[in-house]
């Protein structure tokens, strides 16, 4: 009896020290996520307007023309992955990894008709262990990313585009609806094809291009493609620390259930024990009466 309470009590301590760092990192994540959702909010205007922007420009040109807006024949597609380093936040990696095997798999027969480009080392090392096509990869990025950190892979990836080695370009992250919210999508970034009526959405503006507006619009439509990878970065990080918050304040809920069990086990063991020595006792006393 006693050693069984000895194991309770260890049990109870144990448990005790993983409440303290789930709960630790819980309100870890729940600053980080502040941060990242604030980060993630104030580049979307910046987005909005450069997209209103080349919208206007493409409507007054033979912008539709140029390569990254034109769809061709699919014969290659390219996919950009944005996964997190850390794990221990829940399903946020194996939902986007599964929902990406399921689309490869019904979209392509051969390895030879896709390649992939990856950010984080949970999606990483997952792709490498079943062997899909890594082109570039991206780990070790900070919690709050700037937009240098993603443009090397991300200009690789468009350029190559360009370069008409894929044909299409499909971006894979989590993007970010709240705290406990996060939904797996793919999005596809090239060609473009989401330009349309978006310069109606403001005032009409009358802008003068220097030298011309097809060199304009040639030099805007990577850096627009680059800042909607890096948007894409932002709701990804916000999105992990959201769902390691939730992941962790349930590991805590769950710590703080068992060490009640155990206690009110703890608490039986040891009402048992006093009722069982009380019992030796009054044995003892009626043998010397």
């Amino acid at each position: 009896m006693a050693e069984n309470m000895r194991d309770i009590k260890r049990r109870i301590r144990s448990v005790q020290n993983t409440k303290q760092i789930t709960k630790a990192m819980e309100m870890v994540a729940a600053a980080k996520l502040r941060r990242a959702q604030e980060q993630a909010e104030s580049a979307r205007p910046y987005a909005d307007k450069m997209k209103e922007v080349i919208a206007s420009v493409a409507a007054g040109t033979k912008g539709a023309q140029h390569p990254m807006l034109v769809s061709r024949p699919v014969q290659k597609t390219g996919y950009l992955v944005i996964t997190s380093d850390r794990g221990l936040a829940g399903g946020f990696n194996a939902n986007l990894l599964r929902n990406l095997v399921r689309d490869i798999a019904k979209r392509h027969q051969s390895r030879d008709e896709y390649a992939i480009f990856v950010v984080g080392r949970k999606g990483r090392d997952f792709l490498k262990r079943r062997g899909y096509p890594i082109i570039e990869e991206v780990t070790g990025l900070p919690d709050s990313p700037l937009y240098r950190d993603i443009q090397p892979i991300a200009r690789k990836a468009i350029g190559q585009y360009a370069e008409e080695i894929f044909d299409e370009l499909y971006l894979v992250y989590n993007e970010f609806i709240n705290p406990i919210t996060q939904r797996p999508v793919e999005k596809r970034l090239l060609p473009l094809s989401d330009l349309d009526g978006a310069e109606e959405k403001g005032l009409k503006t009358l802008y003068e291009y220097e030298p011309s507006a097809e060199e304009v619009l040639a030099d805007l439509l990577p850096r627009y493609a680059e800042t909607l990878v890096y948007s894409a970065l932002l709701e990804s990080k916000a999105s992990e620390n959201g769902a390691r918050m939730t992941a962790m304040g349930s590991a805590t809920d769950n710590a703080t259930e068992a060490i009640d069990t155990l206690t009110l086990q703890y608490n039986r063991a040891r009402q048992a024990s006093i009722t069982q020595e009380l019992s030796e006792i009054v044995g003892g006393a009626n043998a010397l009466d």
